[in-house]
């Protein structure tokens, strides 16, 4: 029988963050592996996702896009696996997901492209500048197993990817407080099992 939870995706992309997520909720899902360039941008796959991108994932008749969204979106489809606080203790929830899905990403993305805010300018983008950004993800790490109150949760899945991410590609300086954080949320047995995953289908082209 197919799993009411699909997961839309391809090995190279920030589907890894949601395979992670998927694999700490413990739910069984399906998995549809699209080609960049090919059935990414094909009609069946677009009426999923307009963008063209991926991931995406299709929970019964409810469609989420966008990984922060999706993360946020599966933790609190599925509580039993404990990856959001309680609700009336969120605000550093909130606010790191959606600083890495913000600031963070915009701030790293556009240095990679080469692209540099004038000073005079920073003011007119989410982020203000690169170092700011970084110091900032620094000192909400620092010291702490997790960005968000005392246990693992979605947001550390998407922070701690970024920030893996980041390391890999070369785009986020290697802070010993990054790296500390980063090496413990991902040492977690989840994200190797996905890691595993999506590097086998890697291998396989």
């Amino acid at each position: 029988m197919a799993s009411e939870l699909v997961f839309y995706t391809h090995p190279m992309s920030r589907g890894r963050i949601v395979r992670w997520m998927l694999e700490e909720i413990g739910e069984p899902y399906d998995t549809e592996l699209l080609e960049m360039g090919g059935s990414i941008k094909g009609a069946d796959y677009l009426a999923i996702n307009p963008m063209g991108k991926v991931p995406a994932i299709r929970h019964g008749d409810r469609v989420v896009t966008e990984t922060a969204a999706i993360c946020a979106y599966l933790a609190d489809a599925f509580p039993d696996a404990g990856l959001a606080p309680p609700t009336n203790d969120r605000a550093d929830y909130y606010r790191w997901l959606f600083f890495a899905a913000g600031p963070l990403e915009a701030a790293v993305s556009n240095s990679a492209l080469g692209l540099t805010v004038p000073t005079e300018r920073e003011a007119t983008v989410g982020y203000g500048n690169l170092a700011t950004v970084i110091d900032t993800l620094e000192q909400a790490v620092a010291g702490r197993e997790f960005v968000a109150g005392v246990s693992f949760s979605a947001a550390d899945v998407y922070v701690g990817s970024h920030i893996g991410w980041g390391f890999q590609m070369g785009t986020i300086e290697e802070r010993p407080a990054l790296a500390e954080y980063c090496n413990h949320v991902q040492s977690r047995p989840a994200h190797l099992r996905a890691q595993q995953i999506d590097d086998a289908l890697v291998r396989q082209g």
